[in-house]
C-alpha cells in the first residue's frame, strides 16, 4: 500500500483516485479547486481532502494530477501552495492530464532540481474508462519512477507503456489524438454517407465493422452517431484544446498533420453551432445539418 494524494477530481479524477483506493487499496488523500468536489468524493469513498495541493503532497509516495491545462498544472505543482513544496524527497508527481510535452520537461526538470521525480503520463480511454479502471496510460520519465509508478497506476489502467524521457508521454497521446481525429471523421462520414444512399446503417456496421474498417469508434459511437446523440465520452471543446497542442507541436518539429488540422477546423464549426460540450462523435451534426 502507498501513501498517495490525487489533485482534481474531474470526470476523470474523481474516478481514478477511487479505483486508487478501492481497488488498489492505497491510502488516498486528495484536492480540488472547488471544495464541493473535494468533500464529496471523500464522503462518498472516505480518506481526507486537503486545502492545498502541497498539503494534499505531505508525506505521499506518489502525488497524481489530472487537471485542465498547462497552466492548471502549473499551479498545483509549483508556488509556496503546489505541490512541489509539500512533498518529500524521493517522491512522484504523476500527472495525468493532457498537457504540451514543453511543460512536462519543464516540470520534470524543475522536480529534478528539488529532488523529486516528474512522469508526464496522459491517459486514453475517455470517462467510461476511468470509471471501469481500463484507462491506456503512455507515460514519459526515467525508467526508475515509472517502475515505482506503474503498480500504482494499475489500479485505474489496463495498459501502462515507458515511451521514454520527460515529454514522451504527452507526444504519444499527441499521436492517440490524430489517429482519433481521422478516425472519427471517417466514420462520421461514412454514415452520413450512408444516410443520403438509403442503406440499413445498423446492417452497414454489422457488415463492415467484421473487416478492416473496424475501430473503437466504430464499435462504441455508431449508434449515437446514427441516432444524432452526442451526450457520450470526450466532449469536442476538450479535443479542440488537444488538437492545439498537436498543431503546436507539429510547428515546432516540422510534422504535415493535414487532416488533423482540417478536423480541428470542422471542430470549430460544430462549437459554432452550440456543439462544444457535445462528445466528439459530433462531427456527423456538422455533415448533417
Amino acid at each position: 500500500m502507498a501513501k498517495v494524494a490525487f489533485l482534481g477530481l474531474g470526470v476523470m479524477g474523481a474516478p481514478m483516485a477511487r479505483h486508487l483506493k478501492v481497488k488498489g487499496g492505497h491510502d488516498v488523500g486528495v484536492y480540488n479547486r472547488t471544495t464541493a468536489k473535494a468533500e464529496a468524493w471523500v464522503a462518498a469513498n472516505g480518506g481526507a481532502f486537503a486545502a492545498t495541493p502541497a498539503e494534499a503532497a505531505k508525506d505521499c509516495d506518489i502525488v497524481f494530477a489530472c487537471v485542465g491545462n498547462d497552466d492548471d498544472l502549473r499551479a498545483v505543482t509549483t508556488g509556496p501552495d503546489g505541490a512541489f513544496a509539500g512533498m518529500k524527497p524521493g517522491a512522484i508527481f504523476c500527472d495525468h492530464t493532457t498537457a504540451s510535452a514543453d511543460v512536462a520537461r519543464e516540470l520534470a526538470a524543475e522536480a529534478e532540481r528539488l529532488g523529486l521525480a516528474f512522469l508526464d503520463a496522459p491517459v486514453s480511454g475517455g470517462q467510461a474508462g476511468a470509471e471501469n479502471g481500463v484507462l491506456t496510460v503512455m507515460v514519459g520519465g526515467t525508467e526508475a519512477a515509472f517502475a515505482t509508478a506503474e503498480p500504482v497506476i494499475a489500479a485505474f489502467a489496463r495498459a501502462t507503456t515507458h515511451m521514454g524521457p520527460a515529454g514522451a508521454g504527452q507526444l504519444a497521446k499527441m499521436c492517440n489524438q490524430i489517429c482519433i481525429a481521422g478516425l472519427v471523421q471517417g466514420l462520421a462520414e461514412a454514415i452520413h454517407f450512408a444516410h443520403k444512399a438509403g442503406l440499413d446503417v445498423e446492417k452497414l456496421i454489422a457488415t463492415i465493422s467484421k473487416g478492416a474498417a473496424q475501430s473503437w469508434q466504430m464499435e462504441n459511437r455508431w449508434k449515437t452517431m446514427d441516432a444524432g446523440s452526442f451526450e457520450f465520452g470526450f466532449a469536442v471543446d476538450w479535443m479542440r484544446k488537444d488538437l492545439g497542442i498537436v498543431l503546436d507541436e507539429a510547428r515546432r518539429n516540422g510534422a504535415r498533420l493535414p487532416v488533423s488540422a482540417l478536423v480541428d477546423q470542422f471542430y470549430a464549426d460544430v462549437q459554432a453551432m452550440g456543439g462544444g460540450r457535445w462528445d466528439t462523435s459530433a462531427l456527423i451534426a456538422r455533415l448533417e445539418r
